[in-house]
Order: C-alpha cells, then structure tokens, then sequence
C-alpha cells in the first residue's frame, strides 16, 4: 500500500468507527431495558413504575423490566444508573428524596444526581393528604394550624421517616405557619397511620395510596392537600394554599432518568415513548388512582425543575434542622 493509499485509510478510520454506533443508537432497543427504583415493592414509586413500564413495552418493542433496588435512602439504586454504561438499557425511575433532597441529608455523597444524570421526563406529580385522626379535634387545615401554634412542641406530628416528603411536607406547613410542632418518624407510612389513628399522634402527612382506605373508612379525616390544586379522588378536599397557607406548594413526583451521556437520539425515543404512554386514557386514569397526575415535561424542563427543588427543599431542611438517623 503506497502513502497515498495509507493516509486515505487513516481519513477513513473516524467515519467508519463512528457507524456502529450510530447503527445501534438507530436500532434501539433491541434487547430488554431496566427500570430501577430505589424502593421495594407496592410503594406509589413501583406502582406508578410498573403502569409506565407496561405501557412502553408495547411502544419500544422490547421488555421494560422494573427492578427494585432499596437501600441507603435512596442512593443505592440511583448510584447503580450512575456508573452504568450510558446506551439507554438502564434507567431510573427518580423521585424527590434521592434525586433533589438527599444532597442536604447525606453530606458524604459520592455523585450528584444533577450532574451524573440526564433528565429524560418528568413522569408524574402526586400531591400528598393531610390528615388528622381522634388526637385532635381540627376539623380543617387552618384549625389544625391554630392549635399547633397554641400548644408549640407539645402538639405532634408523625412521617414516614427522617427526610421523606411525608416529613418536609408538614415541616414546611409549620414553617409557613409559624408553629413549633414535633416530629415523630417512622419507619414507613403504615406504622405512623396506626398511631394517628389510635389518637397517640394527632397529624400527618402522606401518600394517597397509604390513607385513601382509612378516609373512606372514617379512622382518618382528610383536611387538604399539598399540591397546586385538589385531586380528582378527594374533589372536596381543599388545597392547603386555598385553606390557609396561599404560597403553599409540596409534592412527590416522579421522573425517568438515564446515565450521564446517553445519545441524544435515545434520549429523545425515549421521551417521545413516555409522553405518549402518559397521553392514553388507561395510563392517565391507573396514575390518577394512585393519587398522582400524569406530567408532560421534556429533559431540560425537568433538569430546570430538579434544580429548583434542590434549592427549596435545602432551606427547608436547613431551617428546620432535618438530620437523618
């Protein structure tokens, strides 16, 4: 080969070793995707997980399995997609305590969610309910506000655990509020009900799923709810900004996200799959049931979103002097 010859072979390297992986970003997905999560099963994270996850089975062409992966508040499954390989097979289902809250919990972290990640779509908002069982007399978010300032750290409210929204939620009610009340955490939703509903804790904060059943049942009184306007499953329900506080906001919400890097041209697949899962019918009414309303947010937008969040929820914790066991 003549020096001609050689140097039009060197020319032609870049090119030619650009096209497989161009083939593949082309041609995928053509084998089963992860969905991880940093919760176990039967939680409104897995729940709303597996109703999209089902739903872009269908659009992609290949299995979307959802993999749950608990541990280190959250930080353990996120980390997982963190240090996988960026091609669009592992991907993370995020929520607010891993991805926008963690960072002012866990001061050790060795990632940052917002820059080790690409935000592909916010999935869904899930406003929370607040509720008051036979430990206080509050028939309305305002007159429950009214006795906590009265009695300071003497009136108590229970959470999920250290950190959860169920926790920062009620802790930026009371912060807004003026009250000095007293955090009792759990170890989950369920435990912390059993004592609202015994009387030993007046109120709480939480997830839809986890109370829907003791509202209709009479063993808990919903007095709001935390986000921008009333859900479809509770419409008499004021928001807790109409009721009593009006710059009140606070919600769980959940996005996909995917290794920092991923080809834009997947990304954007991706995206375009998970907007049209969110725009059918039987999606919109399953992510309704689980107290959470479908969203229509692109990558930058949830990026922006994330950000945002990041700097509220710092104040909140910092004001409130939130530590993690």
């Amino acid at each position: 080969m003549n020096r001609r010859n050689v140097l039009k072979a060197l020319a032609a390297t870049p090119f030619l070793g650009a096209l497989p992986a161009a083939a593949q970003e082309a041609n995928w997905p053509n084998r089963p995707i992860r969905l991880l999560l940093a919760y176990a099963p039967g939680g409104g994270t897995d729940n709303v997980a597996r109703v999209l996850a089902a739903k872009l089975q269908g659009l992609l062409g290949q299995p979307v399995i959802v993999e749950n992966k608990p541990g280190a508040g959250g930080n353990l499954a996120t980390e997982t997609v963190v240090t996988a390989k960026p091609d669009g097979y592992t991907l993370l289902m995020g929520n607010q305590g891993p991805m926008t809250v963690n960072q002012s919990l866990f001061p050790n972290m060795r990632f940052d969610p917002l820059t080790t990640l690409d935000p592909i779509a916010l999935v869904a908002d899930a406003p929370l309910v607040a509720v008051a069982g036979p430990g206080t007399k509050a028939k309305t978010i305002g007159e429950l506000i009214t006795e906590a300032k009265a009695k300071g750290e003497a009136f108590s409210y229970a959470s999920a655990s250290n950190g959860s929204a169920s926790h920062l939620a009620a802790a930026l009610m009371f912060q807004m509020a003026g009250a000095e009340a007293q955090h009792l955490p759990f170890r989950g939703a369920g435990p912390a009900l059993n004592d609202v509903v015994a009387g030993h804790i007046p109120f709480m904060i939480t997830t839809l799923p986890s109370v829907m059943g003791l509202i209709q049942g009479g063993s808990v009184r919903a007095l709001a709810v935390t986000g921008e306007k009333r859900i479809e499953a509770l419409p008499d329900v004021p928001t807790v900004a109409e009721a009593a506080l009006p710059a009140y906001r606070a919600s769980a919400w959940y996005g996909i996200l995917a290794p920092k890097g991923t080809p834009a041209a997947i990304s954007t697949k991706l995206a375009n799959g998970i907007m049209s899962s969110l725009s059918t019918p039987d999606v919109a009414k399953r992510l309704r049931e689980e107290g959470a309303e479908p969203a229509q947010m692109g990558g930058p937008a949830f990026g922006g979103f994330m950000k945002e969040e990041r700097e509220r929820w710092a104040k909140v914790i910092a004001a409130s002097n939130i530590t993690v066991d």
